[in-house]
């Protein structure tokens, strides 16, 4: 009889618009060491951008699974976070079950080798997680074990090696304990903004995966805090809340999407981050979510250009917490969760399945930007009223990282006074 032994996963991503300096880049023109840098990050961009449309894929193909399951709930997740957890996860599956995790993650293996797979994720945390791009944003993962499990050396040199993998053994026979060490780990590496992360342990866990990416970025064009003030949102036909909206008049990147009946503004972080606001025509907020793919995205940002516009967003703060062990089976990773899985490439013996997937986002929207761009954004005034865009419906905010194009958070806002 098989013995089944119990893998948590479990995913944290946060995205906060900071209250703070993003830490200055190191390199600079005085840096001999400055080409060589560029040389090798032009390198890496290339391995990881091989990764962009699979990762793009899973994005919006797990965006939709989500908003099938809760149609009129907030919605935020980090698909960059759920495809590196997996990926690393694929290191040690063998057979069919490493086969469902990389087509599940929307790799086709005919057209890309597993080894440029791994290759393309350790870029890209390498990447994402350098000061350079400008903005603040850390990627890493954990792995937790029972002192009995005694994991593969090759697993763990090679989830060190591309994946920044730490380990640490832990005590799952005693929950609280290890509950504590793991949501301590957690918070910390999420500067204190997600915090307990797993609770109620299942005592016969053996081993417990975390992921987690931490983002702080600043407005290239900072809100005023003065301008902001209280105004209604309309969560639904019956629900109308008050919420404090942000303004600010100028020239943004905007799109009016006539197939879609939607508004699409894009604003920028100082850095490499980017995000699409998009604001659907009332009752269009259906046909936009099951159809959005990196297709429409691109041809959004093809279409984009400057417009004079006195623009309302909402301040607000919510978080996403997800059991998503469902949502991936929908997509085609079934066997990892069952005992028919095959992850003896973790341990030498095939008695691994994952028994639960857990997936935390946290967003803070709120005006602050660094002092140096609000000093340069001087507002425009014009004799005649430029058109208002009022984020006062539920909206999508997709949140990007232009160095590699890789697509950090997708959020669906309903309601933003609701925290969760």
């Amino acid at each position: 009889m098989k013995i089944t032994v119990y893998i948590s996963l479990l995913l944290a991503g946060l995205h906060a618009v900071a209250h703070g300096q993003v830490p200055p880049s190191h390199h600079n023109g005085h840096d001999p060491n400055e080409h060589k840098y560029r040389m090798h990050h032009r390198g890496e961009a290339i391995a990881c951008l091989k990764l962009v449309p699979n990762n793009a894929d899973f994005a919006f193909q797990f965006f939709k699974e989500v908003t099938l399951e809760a149609p009129n709930k907030n919605i935020f997740f980090s698909p960059v976070s759920i495809s590196t957890a997996f990926a690393m996860l694929a290191l040690g599956a063998r057979s069919t079950t490493q086969t469902q995790i990389l087509e599940g993650l929307s790799f086709n293996l005919t057209e890309i080798q597993e080894k440029e797979i791994h290759e393309g994720f350790h870029n890209l945390i390498h990447m994402l997680s350098h000061p350079e791009n400008g903005v603040q944003l850390n990627m890493g993962n954990a792995i937790f074990l029972t002192e009995k499990l005694k994991p593969l050396k090759k697993f763990l040199d090679d989830a060190k090696a591309l994946y920044q993998l730490e380990a640490f053994t832990t005590d799952f026979n005693n929950p609280t304990k290890s509950e504590k060490q793991i949501n301590d780990y957690i918070e910390r590496k999420t500067h204190g903004k997600i915090t307990h992360l797993v609770k109620d342990m299942d005592p016969q866990t053996v081993m417990l995966l975390t992921s987690f990416v931490f983002f702080k970025g600043n407005w290239e064009k900072p809100f005023k805090p003065e301008h902001t003030e209280e105004r209604e949102f309309c969560v639904d036909a019956e629900t109308t809340v008050k919420v404090p909206m942000m303004h600010q008049t100028g020239r943004f990147d905007f799109y009016f999407d006539e197939e879609l009946s939607c508004t699409v503004v894009r604003l920028h972080y100082n850095g490499s981050a980017t995000v699409f606001l998009v604001l659907p025509a009332k009752g269009k907020m259906k046909q936009l979510e099951q159809t959005l793919v990196k297709e429409i995205i691109q041809e959004w940002s093809d279409h984009l250009f400057q417009r004079l516009l006195s623009l309302y967003f909402p301040k607000f703060s919510i978080s996403g917490n997800y059991e998503i062990t469902n949502t991936l089976s929908k997509m085609g990773i079934v066997d990892v969760f069952t005992d028919q899985a095959d992850l003896s490439g973790i341990t030498g013996a095939p008695e691994l399945k994952v028994s639960k997937v857990v997936h935390k986002a946290a967003l803070d929207v709120d005006e602050s930007g660094t002092e140096a761009a609000a000093a340069t954004a001087a507002e425009i005034m014009t004799t005649s009223l430029p058109p208002i865009i009022e984020f006062n419906r539920p909206f999508l905010m997709l949140i990007f990282d232009r160095d590699t194009n890789s697509t950090l958070f997708i959020g669906k806002i309903v309601n933003p006074t609701m925290t969760s």
